[in-house]
């Protein structure tokens, strides 16, 4: 049953047996060889075996299981023949752009991805229009396959993608559903970065003698090096490079990346800052390399960029850091990656730089490596600034040591008539060359993604102070918002959960009720802290329902001859309503306990069954009860909490 790989082996893609239009997706995305679980699981897929794969995100598991399964599809055939399964909408998304490019060349392959969250219309009319391959989430694959939208009949290929974590959050009795909904004989592949009981259990009722493939590492260590991570959004890391070189000063320096496309790309900026840097990659002839690599080792070139494979067997005894741009594949290329500095008996540096689902991967390398890799700050501006101003001061003397000034002193004479002293000329100088280095570095405003916008239209994007360090995961998050708010799941947008702090999506209409709905709330016992993300513009507040934020007392008030709703901090003389308490006047609001026939309009109600128009109802759904609740209009999905709370024009909620 076992299949182990247990030495990093080169094997390239075109010893695959992979199809020549396969292989030419393979090259424009930049890709050099095969990473060991790919070596492993492709053949084994392509044989028609039931493969269990256990291979940690970001292995390249991906292409472990789409390049065999694109090979199977039948191109003139438009039923629906692999079905992939994940735990998340963003890893649904991830398979489904990964599939895409790899069938660039395949004329006739279309994949959807169908997930919560998103118009389930939009999803019904790309199934009916033919997809040979369906990437879901088990939730909504479920929902499709009751509407019969989803048709199985065809399916030959079933992968359950990062298994263990569909069941952790849940999807157990789902996922079984879903498999024994296929009827056809077919293969199912199945990747899960541990395996527990459940795993297995699924494995012996689903799977027919599986092949398990995993990669066995040998023992290596790597101690010399002061190994750092640096969290960093992807299009930071190049500024976040380029301070650490002007902050420690290397004399030689390797990054690494992970494809060629980003090698070419990072030299381009990093020469266009003024760095004196090469490439070496796959593309290049050997005698391009030789050249590359002569004038690395005699210190003509500062900085050297490379991928994994081309950098293999280089030694250059004098390498001060090197920095991962790309986080490895493999946890063993990392220690090849960071071996390449501290040797000699000499002290190196390495950094890593990370974010978001990335830290799984730091995880596993820090505990391959044996090591502790400790986390390091940005170096700021101004920690730069104090670098640069010591080094121009070091310039200015060497300057004047080495004299020849004589021809100068006439410029600064004529300036002096100006009543400009040398002082001045000299901070003005100073000034002019700080100025260009502060021209030159972007300000990484959006380091953590606080700044970052949602990332689809119609979404507000939230901030909690809550994160990893305290257990929280998307999943609890998740929860949370549906328990308080009592918002369908298929509204909530995306969830990101960082070390110390988490971001939330929900659409825009109901934005201001969840904000403050949550302010109050607890996730895992923890009170929390929310915001909306900076970048985010506030939504509603003026005339009728919403937040409304800009009155002057901290205290929502009300009283029974206020008209409109809202959030109100004042009660003033204003026409429109506000936080309503516990009356039965006209206007809506916050309505906590009563059931005024004459209350039109709705708020927050909790028992109230006799007000004709909704809002927040605890215990009473929306007048129209048989509406489909799933629809994009009906908003909260479990009580009714409505967009649209009365069909009066004069009403406002």
């Amino acid at each position: 049953m076992e299949n182990e790989l247990k030495e990093m082996q080169v094997v390239k893609f075109k010893e695959l047996k992979i199809s020549n239009q396969i292989l030419s997706a393979i090259e424009d995305m930049g890709f050099e060889e095969a990473t060991p679980i790919q070596a492993q699981s492709i053949p084994l897929i392509l044989q028609g075996f039931d493969v269990i794969g256990q291979a940690q995100t970001g292995t390249g598991k991906t292409a472990s299981f789409g390049i065999p399964m694109l090979e199977k599809i039948q191109l003139k055939n438009r039923k629906t023949q692999a079905l992939i399964l994940c735990p998340t909408r963003e890893l649904a998304i991830q398979v489904s752009e990964e599939i895409s490019k790899l069938a660039k060349y395949m004329k006739g392959v279309k994949a959807v991805p169908i997930y919560g969250g998103a118009p389930i219309d939009r999803q019904i009319r790309a199934l009916r229009m033919g997809a040979q391959i369906v990437i879901g989430t088990p939730g909504r694959v479920i929902d499709h396959i009751r509407r019969k939208t989803l048709d199985l009949s065809g399916i030959e290929t079933v992968i359950l993608d990062e298994a263990d974590e569909m069941l952790n959050m849940g999807f157990r009795e789902d996922i079984e559903t879903i498999l024994q909904s296929v009827t056809l004989d077919h293969q199912t592949i199945l990747f899960s970065a541990t395996m527990p009981r459940e795993i297995m259990d699924i494995v012996n009722q689903y799977q027919k003698d599986p092949k398990l493939v995993k990669v066995v590492h040998k023992e290596l260590t790597a101690t010399n090096v002061d190994q750092y991570y640096i969290e960093a959004h992807d299009r930071d890391r190049v500024e976040v490079s380029t301070r650490l070189f002007d902050l420690y000063q290397p004399k030689l320096s390797l990054i690494f990346c992970n494809t060629k496309k980003k090698v070419d790309e990072v030299v381009a900026q990093l020469q266009t800052r003024g760095y004196s840097c090469e490439r070496l990659h796959g593309d290049m002839k050997q005698q391009q390399r030789n050249l590359v690599m002569d004038r690395f080792r005699t210190g003509n070139i500062e900085i050297l960029v490379a991928t994994d494979v081309a950098a293999r067997g280089l030694d250059v005894n004098n390498v001060e850091m090197v920095i991962n741009l790309d986080i490895p594949q493999d946890e063993e290329y990392y220690v090849h990656r960071i071996g390449r500095t501290g040797r000699a008996g000499h002290l190196g540096k390495s950094f890593t730089l990370v974010s978001g689902r990335e830290f799984l991967l730091l995880k596993d390398v820090m505990k391959y490596s044996k090591s502790k890799i400790k986390r390091h700050e940005i170096p700021s501006t101004t920690d730069i600034e104090e670098i640069k101003v010591g080094d121009l001061l070091t310039d200015l003397e060497t300057t004047i040591s080495e004299g020849g000034l004589e021809k100068y002193y006439g410029m600064i004479e004529s300036m002096s008539e100006k009543n400009i002293t040398s002082i001045e000329i000299a901070a003005a100088m100073l000034k002019r060359e700080l100025e260009k280095y502060k021209d030159e570095s972007k300000k990484i405003s959006d380091l953590y993604g606080i700044y970052e916008k949602s990332t689809e239209d119609g979404m507000v994007r939230f901030f909690v102070n809550i994160g990893k360090n305290a257990k929280v995961t998307a999943k609890d998050i998740t929860k949370m918002i549906e328990s308080d708010t009592n918002l369908a799941e298929e509204l909530i947008g995306k969830v990101d959960v960082y070390e110390t702090f988490s971001f939330f999506e929900v659409p825009v209409a109901y934005a201001n009720e969840v904000y403050e709905i949550l302010r109050y709330s607890r996730v895992n016992g923890h009170k929390i802290r929310i915001d909306r993300a900076k970048g985010d513009k506030k939504q509603g507040g003026a005339g009728g329902g919403g937040y409304k934020k800009d009155y002057k007392s901290d205290r929502p008030q009300g009283s029974s001859n206020y008209k409109g709703g809202g959030y109100k901090k004042d009660s003033n003389s204003s026409s429109t309503g506000g936080y309503k308490k516990d009356y039965s006047g006209t206007g809506g609001g916050y309505k906590k306990d009563y059931s005024a026939s004459s209350s039109t309009t709705g708020g927050y109600k909790k028992d109230g069954a006799t007000g004709s128009t909704g809002g927040y109802k605890k215990d009473n759904f929306y007048s129209d009860k048989n509406k489909d609740i799933r629809r994009k209009d009906d908003g909260f999905k479990k009580d009714g909490f409505k967009k649209d709370y009365s069909p009066k024009k004069t009403d406002k909620a």
